[in-house]
């Protein structure tokens, strides 16, 4: 059974930096698409960063293009989201997912953006 344990959630300040860390376990990492996903307070869930193994493809929500970026190590079977000059909008919960030939999520983690 896959599991996904994330990390580094915590308080920001806007215009600061922050790198969430997903540990996945249980399944072929290689063969799974990795993505972040958040929300926030009285919004739906909504994909933030997705990250495609095969040609090393990846994807970005509009509101966070050019500040956040997904990667994945392989060979540690963990995903990243390094978050660059986050606002204050950006302020939820983010979630480890992963889909292949079964979905997984992560318990997600709280990002606080605040001065």
């Amino acid at each position: 059974q896959g599991q996904l344990v994330e990390s580094g959630g915590g308080l920001v300040q806007p215009g600061g930096s922050l790198r969430l860390s997903c540990q996945a376990s249980g399944f072929i990492f290689d063969n799974y698409r990795m993505s972040w996903y958040r929300q926030a307070p009285g919004k739906e869930r909504e994909l933030v960063a997705l990250s495609i193994s095969v040609g090393d493809s990846k994807d970005y929500a509009d509101s966070v293009r050019g500040r956040f970026t997904i990667s994945r190590d392989n060979g540690k079977n963990t995903v990243y989201l390094q978050m660059n000059s986050p606002k204050l909008e950006d302020t939820a919960v983010y979630y480890c997912n992963a889909r292949g030939q079964f979905n997984y999520w992560g318990q997600g983690t709280q990002v606080t953006v605040s001065s």
